[in-house]
């Protein structure tokens, strides 16, 4: 009887319809953050305070990357350490958030793009524990992913992301893990930024701020500085999952905002 009782109560909470939860992209960085007091877990941290508690968290990093859209669908995802050349300390965290197989049924049937898979091996990637670690320490909101389909385009996944909006509506905190520049090939261990990369990040932002997304979603064509910040784009597609989840009438505020390690951008936003 317990048992029927909570979950008719958790069902009524997923339920809710009034009040919608933001949208969150955090610029995720060195796997270190997730163990470091430092500018940008203490921003992430503040961000996570000043929210309504999630019901749950749906998490789009950059590590998980699949042939077609998988969702996690376990009830104890497990914590994966996708690196290496870290300290020890780092490796032994276990991030024991619960997941959430009923919204990952639901985000099955709410996308119509493509045909979502129920995923059972995957777990929570350093891209999202590394970030709910210094945000929600105590691991207890239901976590989930959502991986990105490697073979689809950057307007693809941004069109996907679109058909996500409902979840927000049930007190599903939808968040996108990332970096806007991300150069592996030119890091370089210091607070220093190239001038390109700063360039990108502040293109980026006025566009954000401008609400154009379209160029954006098409940055190929920004220039030097765009082949340049994004080599690839897994780390920047996140980015769009958050944006294609912004209405009109919503507003983006910035934090984290620092280019850093000569080409990796720590900008965060949050849509609300």
């Amino acid at each position: 009887m317990n048992n029927l009782k909570s979950f008719l109560n958790q069902k009524e909470k997923l339920n809710r319809t009034d009040t919608i939860m933001p949208v969150l992209f955090i610029g995720h960085g060195n796997p270190m953050n997730a163990i470091e007091k430092n500018e940008y877990t203490t921003a992430w941290s503040s961000i996570a305070n000043n929210i309504r508690q999630p019901q749950a968290i749906l998490c789009i990093s950059a590590h998980w990357q699949t042939r077609g859209t998988q969702v996690t669908a376990m009830p104890k995802p497990k914590t994966i350490h996708d690196f290496s050349g870290f300290p020890p300390e780092l490796f032994n965290i276990a991030y024991q958030a619960p997941g959430s197989p009923e919204l990952a049924e639901e985000t099955k049937k709410i996308i119509h793009k493509t045909n979502v898979k129920l995923d059972f091996s995957w777990g929570l990637d350093h891209g999202c524990w590394s970030i709910l670690l210094p945000m929600f320490p105590n691991a207890n909101i239901p976590v989930f992913q959502l991986s990105l389909d490697y073979s689809k385009s950057p307007q693809y996944h941004y069109e996907l992301a679109q058909e996500l909006q409902a979840l927000r509506k049930r007190g599903v905190l939808i968040m996108g893990s990332g970096n806007i520049v991300h150069n592996l090939g030119m890091v370089q261990w210091s607070e220093k930024a190239y001038d390109w990369a700063i360039e990108f990040d502040e293109i980026i932002k006025k566009l954000i701020i401008d609400f154009n997304h379209s160029d954006i979603i098409n940055y190929k064509a920004l220039g030097k500085s765009a082949q340049l910040a994004i080599p690839t784009n897994e780390h920047f597609l996140p980015l769009l999952y958050t944006l294609a989840l912004q209405r009109k009438n919503e507003s983006v505020s910035f934090f984290a905002e620092k280019t850093t390690m000569g080409s990796i951008s720590m900008r965060s936003l949050k849509i609300s």
